[in-house]
């Protein structure tokens, strides 16, 4: 099937900023999804109904098969999602995540120490940012709801620590992604002063994005900063509606738990434990088995950068539902209970998935629709060489704001960053490459049709638009002050100069909405 190509036209940016306008407005993502898949397949295909339906057929197709095998990728992400779903469908039923919440609540004294809890779990599970959303979601829903935290900052504190922390983790699926893109780019360019992790280490202050949205985070904890849309979810929830109940009951792993169930903290702990450590175990056997084929020596930043995290998930969610499932013999939890609990679980995976496939698709018609190759070729130009970070910052944003991916952000304008530098001045190559990370990291987490907003939203039970929106005003803030950093850095070439402009700006911003917006508080925090 011959199509249209869009890399040289602003056509091609069509199907997904139709899909973000309409996700807006509308709040109906699937329509949104929809509406974007069907136009770019039209657009692609000379406008023929029929060249289109078998153009999205062979689209979906490919999410699950691909080259006359199983998509291994998408596969394991939704098997991951469905077994985790069953285990904490099982820890509901058996009554740990009660006990969990019961021992959080004599240590939680109020909605803030709630939000703290749930902020540090990243530190558990920093490996992958999919993994964090859902599983800290999960633990963490019955402290924040016990509390009268809304489900949108349950969302955004997932979001907000997820990715931000995975994408300055050496250790970790984002880590190991980027370490090995840098290293080709920089023998590419025959920069051979530093190792890439090296590099990867002395950029993790540059990514401006990433620092400044955690340090958001702690003030959205600290000093209860809740601007624009989350102010009207945080004072509904102290009202006891913790979601937009107009709009029904959201996606998630709502598992009542049984009277009589005695389950507790092990049979949460040990659980979630055996998935971290099983997961990362998988990971970096599954990289040093590469190692070992390529005749490479063993180090553990190798093995990561050669893991495969989809089966290393899915293993170390195996390991974990054995560990949970041996613990419920021992609570003589009747086979009815598990055999009723385990369809529930998986079941409230779902609506995730569905959407998931959507925004796999929509993601697939962008690609052909060239939109990333469009925006890319917009670097190129009469621009000063001072101003290369900010602008290469700006078309990361609308990169992954428009295709709903960082990954594939990276995987672009990462070497279009090295060879911008490199033409201009090697010098800038890591503030460059760190404005990449940044940009992309903001349009995963301001885009409607991002995977990790989507599985975020459902790891809190939040309406997806309701999580996109409410997050919107914290990341447009934290990505302002991010433009004017790399603005800095460029004229300077000093680190340092960036972190002081955009901690200038932050302090500012977060002392005006805290001088314009006085805190959501509970009576007793009141008191």
């Amino acid at each position: 099937m011959n199509l249209i190509h869009y890399s040289d036209s602003a056509w091609s940016v069509l199907p997904p900023l139709l899909a973000v306008i309409l996700a807006v407005t509308t709040r109906r993502v699937l329509l949104s999804l929809g509406t974007g898949i069907v136009s770019g397949a039209l657009m692609l295909t000379h406008f023929s109904p029929t060249d289109a339906l078998n153009y999205l057929f062979d689209k979906v197709l490919s999410i699950v098969w691909v080259n006359d095998s199983l998509n291994s990728d998408n596969a394991n992400m939704i098997i991951f999602m469905l077994l985790l779903g069953a285990l904490i469908s099982l820890m509901s039923v058996s009554g740990a995540t009660q006990a969990f919440a019961d021992w959080a609540a004599v240590r939680c004294k109020d909605r803030r120490s709630a939000k703290s809890l749930t902020g540090l779990m990243v530190f558990i599970f920093f490996i992958d940012d999919f993994f964090h959303s859902l599983s800290v979601g999960a633990i963490c829903r019955p402290v924040t709801d016990r509390f009268q935290i809304s489900r949108a900052k349950l969302a955004y504190l997932l979001d907000s620590t997820a990715a931000p922390v995975c994408v300055i983790m050496p250790i970790s699926s984002w880590g190991a992604y980027i370490i090995a893109l840098i290293g080709g780019i920089m023998v590419a360019h025959n920069v051979t002063d530093q190792s890439p992790i090296a590099a990867f280490v002395e950029m993790i202050p540059m990514n401006l994005y990433a620092v400044f949205t955690l340090v958001m985070v702690l003030c959205v904890i600290a000093f209860q900063l809740d601007i624009g849309p989350m102010r009207k979810h945080e004072e509904r929830a102290l009202e006891g509606q913790l979601w937009d109940e107009s709009r029904g009951r959201p996606p998630g792993l709502d598992i009542e738990t049984p009277e009589g169930s005695n389950g507790g903290m092990i049979d949460m702990v040990l659980p979630i434990l055996t998935l971290t450590a099983a997961a990362v175990y998988f990971m970096i056997q599954s990289g040093a088995t590469v190692l070992t084929a390529k005749g490479l020596d063993f180090s553990v930043i190798g093995a990561f950068e050669h893991t495969n995290v989809g089966s290393s998930l899915v293993y170390g969610a195996i390991c974990s539902l054995v560990v949970s499932v041996v613990l419920a013999l021992r609570l003589k939890l009747s086979a009815k209970i598990w055999l009723e609990a385990a369809p529930q679980g998986v079941g409230a995976m779902l609506p995730a998935i569905i959407i998931l496939f959507f925004a796999w698709t929509i993601g697939s018609v962008v690609r052909d629709m060239e939109t990333g190759m469009y925006l890319a070729s917009m670097a190129s130009g009469n621009i000063p060489v001072e101003m290369l970070p900010a602008v290469v910052f700006v078309l990361s944003c609308a990169m992954a704001f428009a295709t709903g991916t960082s990954w594939g952000t990276f995987g672009i304008m990462l070497p279009l960053a090295g060879d911008i530098a490199a033409a201009s001045d090697i010098s800038m190559l890591l503030p460059m490459l760190s404005a990449v990370l940044a940009g992309a990291v903001f349009g995963d987490h301001s885009s409607p049709i991002s995977s990790t907003s989507i599985l975020s939203a459902t790891g809190a039970g939040c309406h997806h638009m309701d999580h996109v929106l409410t997050q919107l005003p914290y990341a447009v803030s934290v990505a302002f002050g991010a433009l004017l950093g790399y603005i800095a850095i460029g004229y300077t070439h000093s680190t340092w100069a960036g972190l002081i402009v955009s901690g200038l700006w932050f302090v500012v911003f977060c002392l005006f909405a805290l001088r314009k917006n006085q805190p959501v508080m509970s009576m007793a925090e009141a008191r």
